[in-house]
């Protein structure tokens, strides 16, 4: 029993980190309809940016996660102006290739830039443990943890409490309509790719933290853990993101901790199957009829 509940231990602090990727995910596809599938290497930028700044600036944690928050989300508006707003009215498919090939654009400009070698991240945190009733939980993962619930919480304020979160429920309602209220709807969809990239950002520098390891090609896997996450949960719901985002990390920690770790990325996809098969809405969507 004390293993399972170490590993589920370990898999809320790595389900956190989906679900901060997740929520981007879910909100740009909430807003416009679109995966953006070059948000895996926003959270890579993240990652990097944090790592230069503890490294070249010698700063602490909190001023190193404010400034990735900070460069991706900037990074996220200039691809959303740059590269999907003049393809807004374009086929779905055109703006789907678009995002992968932004996607490579970002993964190989860093292998350019910095090369392809792994990175041994600065230790920012505290490394001690605490030891209850035979379970270990170390002090990154409880700070891992409460940045995400903070962050998260955050959101969930924003989203529902402020005149910006208002306009973005609206938007995502019906753009159109909220453009006729006088909804600055280019506006709207800018400030929600801002927000998404930040909490990826901020995802980005925690995992290098946990993992004390980056590379240029390391959002490729988590952001597409993170896309089975958000439609896990109902893809376009920022609760859904959370649920799905926590219980893809448990499901991981536990297949790796009681098969192998050979099998850690496989069961993101066997969720996907199973979700797609027995509930493709995600476990908090509701089915929705189309008119024609």
């Amino acid at each position: 029993m004390n293993e399972f509940l170490q590993q589920v231990i370990n898999g809320l602090s790595l389900g956190s980190v989906y679900a901060l990727i997740a929520l981007g995910y879910t909100m740009v596809y909430g807003i416009v309809r679109l995966i953006n599938f070059a948000h895996g290497d926003i959270y890579m930028i993240g990652a990097f940016i944090g790592f230069f700044t503890t490294r070249v600036l010698h700063l602490s944690f909190i001023p190193a996660l404010i400034l990735s928050m900070a460069c991706a989300s900037l990074l996220g508006v200039i691809i959303e102006r740059l590269a999907y707003k003049p393809l807004r009215h374009a086929p779905r498919i055109a703006i789907l290739i678009t995002a992968i090939g932004v996607s490579f654009l970002i993964e190989y400009s860093m292998i350019w830039a910095f090369s392809p070698q792994p990175r041994a991240y600065p230790d920012l945190l505290a490394n001690y443990q605490l030891q209850l009733a035979g379970l270990i939980i170390t002090a990154q993962q409880l700070f891992i943890l409460g940045i995400a619930i903070i962050l998260m919480l955050g959101l969930h304020f924003l989203v529902q409490k402020t005149k910006s979160g208002k306009a973005m429920r609206a938007v995502s309602y019906d753009m159109d309509a909220a453009a006729l209220m006088g909804i600055n709807v280019n506006s709207v969809i800018s400030f929600t790719f801002a927000i998404g990239s930040a909490l990826a950002g901020a995802a980005g520098l925690l995992v290098g933290v946990y993992y004390n390891r980056i590379d240029p090609l390391m959002g490729i896997m988590p952001g597409l853990k993170a896309f089975v996450a958000a439609v896990l949960g109902g893809i376009g719901i920022i609760p859904g993101a959370m649920v799905g985002g926590i219980i893809m990390g448990v499901a991981e920690s536990l297949v790796s901790g009681f098969l192998s770790s050979t099998y850690r990325d496989a069961v993101a996809f066997a969720i996907l199957i199973i979700i797609l098969l027995v509930k493709p809405t995600g476990l908090l969507g509701k089915r929705s009829v189309e008119k024609v």
